[in-house]
């Protein structure tokens, strides 16, 4: 069957353009600008795990907004009664509400008409009535005001739309270059800052609500129980002075016009001066003429920055703020002061950071592997099918090069584990050429021509590839939906070299086979190995096995089972929270006196280990108490702790996962393993019949608790990229499977008479051979970054390779065996054959 020519020339369109795309991404920034106008410009996006960087979370405090919300309508409830000339027996908050307690019947229905005033209509998408932020209801002699779900949810979107755009000026005002501020959900924010190796100032940048007030210190002992009205603060720099500041705010930090960095003329110490508008300037002016020689408080988020005493009337509207500062404090503050006040408090509640140098080694470990990786399947693939094994190596480079212009076209981040799924997805690719050419092999045996049997070895193999490919995008996508970070970089690449992968294997192939072919003139289509690696023509009895098989691998899942309670796996920071630190030091590090100065910082257990050299230092610091502010602290001590000891020590890696984030994690990839069970039983019930659906789903579970037990035995990190790899060995192990289920399909509609043992055993010998050459490739694809990946990948790559394995041997030894038990009670029990309904099995 020939190609049409508008198809061959799409094809190409599609291949030159795709090569296009990608070229770009050979050359370094500088050299695009001296390339041509026409010239493509647009590169992958590295990120910040590649690139070096920095990459926070923060999330709204829903509370506190609540809270000042309520807090403001007390105050709100209080002045219109007093407008009114309406006085209440008490006004006060009570849970989520403001009560107001009146006796007097009429006095309470006037205050009901004047509340109802502070009620604010929300509109609703389409046309549906508005709905009020307040509900006014009026329980015996009271009157409850309270906010209702759909005004707070408002006030939050509201909150959340505000503090982006704030961040987005703060972030902008302190110069840091190619920011990405996204909101994610309905009450968090992602900063991603590319270049940015310490995250303090911008971590204290982007959490404070920048609140600034000016209060009078009050005449009272700090160190005393305070009087009415007074409340005792913390100074920004020295949690050791205290002061008795006045609650009454003298002058809002909402008059400020404008706030530099600067140097006193006098001193020369760093400073930030300010600028009041013109009532805040008279205001300002009258404070200071009425209280000289008495301290004034400058108060940022309950903190005082500076107390200083007046000395004369200052009635010029401007002032400067001193207090030992930094000159990046001054900076800082600045920045905020600019930037205007957070309507509501944001947390970092996950945090991490790269170092360049450690960014840059990852760069370099992914090309390398990758490259050689590829060398290795390729040079494998030859070895299998000689010159036609050039074609599929082809159809292989071209996959990874239109890989990548797809990751440019849409915009997406190639990340560490990004670079992993490329170098899985060589190995996965691949079969889809294993198929073709091994269908074609059987058809040539059988004594069909060059053309024909190269039509129906792409027509048998096609639905297998489909079958297939579905199973292992149905595991990606779920991590994609489910995963955070980086780990979505790996979904993402997985889900486009599995995609394009259908496009190279089989349209590509199949032109340039069929044209060598027609152009060698060939009447039969021979594709013999070089060396033979998997014996041919095999006749083994594999169900004579069976139970051994299934008992085998029961007691290995149930013994997994035991080491997953004792002495379980080790979870590592994205589920247990806390904080992880990678330090180089100067000299070969001092591990005892690193743990003696950590153990003292009072943080609890400290775990301290060498991470590939003796200069390298992983240090691991248990999650806080106290939420995720108390981790921000932590992190902090550690960093000047390391200092400390080291001045020139380089910090390349930084992690903080707060309680709520860990949490979140670990329920988010319980669900997608469960997910993506379900999917797939749902997707092979629907291609071939129940019994093969949950034979596959069956193994699939003995699989995944096998490599639970791996995890266990092996103390690897149990993390986000750990669970990459069981869904990702979900996907294959289903994939695997779904080849020996498709050909024994096959085979039941084709022998109707021979019984169900004689069809496994025959279709497992048929598949045998594609089945090692498959395993094999993904093995030779994944294992120099197993070998050389380091840390960061050890817990995906090592695994998958032992996944492989257990995914290969259980199709043969464990789904079948299933199989073949299921579909012997199903023909006992109701009389039915297998396959299509007039089909007729019986087992021996």
């Amino acid at each position: 069957m020939r190609t049409p020519k508008w198809a061959v020339y799409l094809y190409s369109f599609i291949i030159l353009a795709g090569m296009l795309i990608a070229l770009p991404n050979l050359f370094t920034k500088e050299q695009l600008a001296n390339m041509p106008g026409w010239f493509p410009k647009n590169q992958v996006t590295l990120g910040l795990d590649l690139r070096g960087g920095s990459y926070l979370v923060l999330e709204v405090d829903a509370a506190g907004l609540k809270k000042d919300r309520l807090r403001s309508l007390l105050d709100d409830s209080r002045s219109k009664l007093r407008s009114e000339r309406i006085q209440p027996q008490s006004i006060r908050l009570a849970g989520d509400a403001v009560l107001v307690n009146i006796a007097d019947t009429a006095q309470r229905e006037r205050a009901v008409t004047a509340l109802k005033t502070l009620i604010n209509p929300i509109s609703t998408s389409g046309f549906g009535t508005p709905i009020n932020d307040i509900d006014v209801t009026t329980p015996g002699e009271q009157i409850r005001l309270a906010l209702t779900d759909a005004g707070f949810t408002y006030r939050l979107d509201s909150a959340l739309t505000q503090s982006l755009e704030i961040i987005r000026q703060r972030v902008d005002q302190v110069g840091v270059s190619e920011p990405s501020i996204q909101r994610v959900g309905s009450d968090r924010i992602v900063v991603q800052l590319p270049g940015l190796q310490d995250p303090t100032q911008l971590r204290q940048l982007l959490g404070s609500t920048a609140k600034m007030a000016f209060h009078m210190v009050a005449d009272a002992d700090p160190n005393s129980p305070p009087p009415p009205g007074v409340t005792i603060m913390e100074d920004s720099k020295d949690p050791n002075i205290k002061y008795p500041i006045e609650d009454q705010v003298a002058l809002s930090g909402e008059r400020l016009t404008d706030a530099r960095a600067g140097f006193d003329q006098r001193s020369n110490e760093p400073i930030v001066s300010f600028r009041f508008d013109s009532q805040g300037a008279r205001q300002f002016a009258e404070i200071t003429t009425k209280n000289v020689n008495r301290p004034f408080a400058i108060v940022l988020d309950d903190k005082v920055l500076s107390a200083p005493t007046i000395r004369e009337p200052i009635t010029g509207g401007s002032g400067q703020i001193s207090g030992s500062f930094t000159v990046e404090d001054t900076v800082v503050l600045s920045a905020l002061l600019r930037a205007g006040a957070l309507p509501a408090p944001l947390t970092v509640i996950e945090e991490r950071t790269v170092g360049p140098d450690l960014g840059g080694d990852a760069i370099k470990m992914g090309v390398y592997t990758g490259i050689l990786g590829f060398i290795l399947v390729a040079a494998f693939i030859v070895m299998l099918y000689g010159v036609w094994g050039m074609i599929a190596n082809f159809a292989l480079l071209l996959n990874i090069v239109l890989t990548f212009a797809a990751l440019t076209l849409i915009g997406a981040t190639l990340t560490l584990p990004g670079i992993a799924g490329i170098i899985l997805s060589i190995g996965i690719a691949v079969d889809a050429n294993i198929l073709i050419n091994e269908r074609i092999r059987e058809e040539t045996k059988k004594g069909m021509g060059a053309m024909a049997a190269l039509d129906k070895g792409f027509n048998f193999a096609y639905s297998t590839i489909v079958d297939a490919n579905v199973t292992s995008v149905i595991a990606t996508l779920l991590l994609f939906m489910f995963g955070s970070g980086p780990v979505r970089g790996f979904a993402i690449t997985m889900m486009l070299g599995t995609g394009i992968s259908m496009f190279t294997a089989v349209s590509v192939v199949r032109i340039i086979m069929a044209w060598s072919v027609r152009r060698r003139k060939l009447k039969v289509l021979e594709i013999e190995p070089w060396i033979r690696v998997a014996p041919e023509n095999t006749n083994y009895q594999f169900m004579k096995a069976r139970y051994f098989g299934i008992l085998v691998s029961v007691v290995l899942s149930i013994a997994s089972l035991f080491l997953f309670f004792k002495p379980g796996l080790n979870y590592g920071l994205d589920f247990t929270g806390g904080i992880q630190v990678e330090i180089t030091t100067s000299t070969p590090a001092d591990l005892a006196q690193l743990r003696s100065s950590l153990g003292g910082l009072g943080l609890g257990e400290v775990a301290l280990q060498n991470a590939g050299s003796d200069q390298s230092v992983l240090i691991r610091v248990q999650r806080q108490d106290g939420g995720e502010e108390a981790q921000t602290v932590a992190v902090n001590k550690v960093r000047d702790a390391v200092v400390a000891i080291d001045k020139d020590v380089k910090i390349e890696r930084t992690e903080v996962v707060g309680p709520k984030v860990s949490g979140e994690l670990a329920r988010s990839g319980f669900i997608a393993l469960v997910l993506a069970a379900g999917a797939m039983l749902i997707y092979l019930w629907w291609r071939f019949e129940w019994y093969f659906a949950i034979g596959a789903i069956a193994t699939l579970v003995l699989d995944t608790t096998k490599l639970v037990g791996f995890f266990v035995i092996t103390q690897l990190d149990f993390n986000l990229t750990a669970i990459a790899a069981v869904l990702t060995l979900v996907g294959y192990s289903v994939n695997d499977k779904v080849v020996v289920y498709d050909r024994m399909r096959e085979n039941m509609r084709m022998y109707k008479s021979k019984p169900l043992r004689e069809i496994i055993d025959m279709s497992i010998n048929q598949v045998f051979a594609r089945c090692i050459y498959t395993s094999l490739c993904t093995f030779l694809a994944v294992l120099p970054m197993a070998i050389w990946g380091g840390s960061a990948v050890e817990n995906f790559a090592i695994p998958m390779l032992f996944g492989v394995f257990i995914a290969t041997t259980s199709s043969i030894f464990i789904a079948a065996p299933i199989l073949m038990l299921l579909g012997t009670w199903w023909e006992r029990t109701h009389k039915r054959g297998l396959g299509d309904t007039d089909t007729t099995v019986t087992a021996k």
